[in-house]
C-alpha cells in the first residue's frame, strides 16, 4: 500500500500512520471503481501525507479534503 511506504519514508510515527491508512482507505472506498489504478491512489497517498504534513490528523478530514482538493469524483 503505498501511504505506509510514503507515511513511513516522512518518519510519521506508528499511530499518525495508522490515522492516515485511515484516511486513504476510506479515500479509495469513496472513488468509483475507474478511478481506482494505481496512479491515483498513489496520487492520494501522496496529497494524504502532504494534509498531515500541515498539522491535520483527523482521519475523516484528511480524507475528505484529499478527494475535494484532488478533484477526484465519489461514488454517489
Amino acid at each position: 500500500m503505498p501511504i505506509e511506504r510514503f507515511a513511513k519514508e516522512m518518519s510519521f510515527g506508528q499511530d499518525e500512520i495508522a490515522g492516515l491508512v485511515q484516511a486513504y482507505e476510506g479515500a479509495i472506498d469513496l472513488l468509483r471503481p475507474k478511478d481506482r489504478d494505481a496512479a491515483v491512489k498513489e496520487v492520494i497517498a501522496k496529497k494524504i501525507i502532504e494534509i498531515a504534513r500541515s498539522g491535520e490528523r483527523d482521519p475523516p478530514k484528511i480524507c475528505a479534503r484529499a478527494l475535494i482538493e484532488l478533484g477526484l469524483p465519489i461514488r454517489g
